[in-house]
């Protein structure tokens, strides 16, 4: 689920950039999920988690080059939800 959030925030940022929009990096994407931050934030991978390992690598892509920060956010915190 971050993986494809992290896609529509990326394609929201081209949008708002092509239209004149400065976005300000890093992008925040809030999660209700610890154990998804810590794997989007840990380059170590573990044998339980090869079958996120693609989701992972390109999260962290964008971790890495300082575009997009995951902070932690209670569930009931969230107006989304």
């Amino acid at each position: 689920a971050v993986a494809m959030g992290v896609s529509e925030l990326l394609w929201l940022k081209v949008l708002l950039t092509d239209i004149g929009i400065k976005v300000e990096e890093p992008m925040k994407m809030y999660c209700n999920n610890k154990s998804a931050i810590n794997l989007a934030n840990n380059p170590v991978l573990h044998d339980r988690t090869k079958h996120v390992e693609i989701d992972r690598h390109f999260i962290r892509e964008r971790i890495d080059a300082k575009e997009l920060v995951l902070p932690y956010m209670k569930s009931e915190d969230q107006t989304a939800d």
